[in-house]
């Protein structure tokens, strides 16, 4: 069976050719004391990427689309989309925020660094650089992850019809899902640039 017909197949195919290169190249690259980091790291790489990666299909693409198909009278429409895109692109894009942030708050803990981030490098008798760039990434992570649950996901249910609501709480819930949805992308912009200054020199 064709392992790339299927979602989960892929996923899997992908997971085992990391593996196989990773066997074939060895691990002489990797600090003898951190494989546990790096797979750590590749997992919550791999997660923000589905997790970011769809927030950015939802305001790029998805939003604009809707827009456009409720003002084309001649048009299709957007029902295809709401019904059957938008349910599982949410599911992707929740689960991957919440395995984000636990690989993310996995690897600060493996390091014996998840106190001093999220006091954002204050908390000894000098400023840590790196703490306090991966604490701004770390802290940006977690109210986008709160928006997330607690924002955007209960109201796109309401607005999905996945629960029941009046036309008036549908029309409050978009709103407050656009609003967290966008506030999202504005924080995703410094979120990558404190996680990546983090590990290639700092930005601080």
């Amino acid at each position: 069976m064709n392992p790339l017909k299927s979602v989960r197949g892929t996923i899997i195919a992908g997971f085992v050719l990391a593996i196989l290169i990773l066997l074939l190249i060895g691990d002489s690259h990797m600090p003898a004391a951190m494989p546990l980091n790096s797979v750590i790291i590749w997992l919550h790489v791999f997660a923000g990427i589905i997790w970011i990666g769809l927030l950015y299909y939802f305001n790029f693409v998805q939003v604009p689309a809707l827009a456009d198909a409720i003002n084309d009278d001649g048009g299709p429409g957007g029902a295809g989309i709401t019904k059957y895109v938008a349910p599982r692109a949410l599911f992707w894009f929740r689960w991957g925020a919440l395995f984000t942030w636990l690989t993310g708050a996995a690897f600060l803990l493996n390091r014996g660094m998840l106190h001093d981030a999220f006091v954002l490098g204050m908390g000894g008798d000098s400023i840590n650089a790196y703490a306090m760039t991966i604490g701004i990434g770390a802290w940006l992570g977690t109210i986008m992850l709160f928006n997330v649950w607690g924002l955007i996901w209960p109201n796109q249910k309401k607005v999905l019809g996945l629960v029941e609501a009046t036309a008036e709480e549908v029309a409050k819930a978009k709103n407050i899902a656009f609003i967290a949805s966008r506030s999202n992308t504005v924080m995703s912009i410094p979120l990558i640039m404190s996680m990546v200054g983090a590990g290639h020199g700092f930005f601080m």
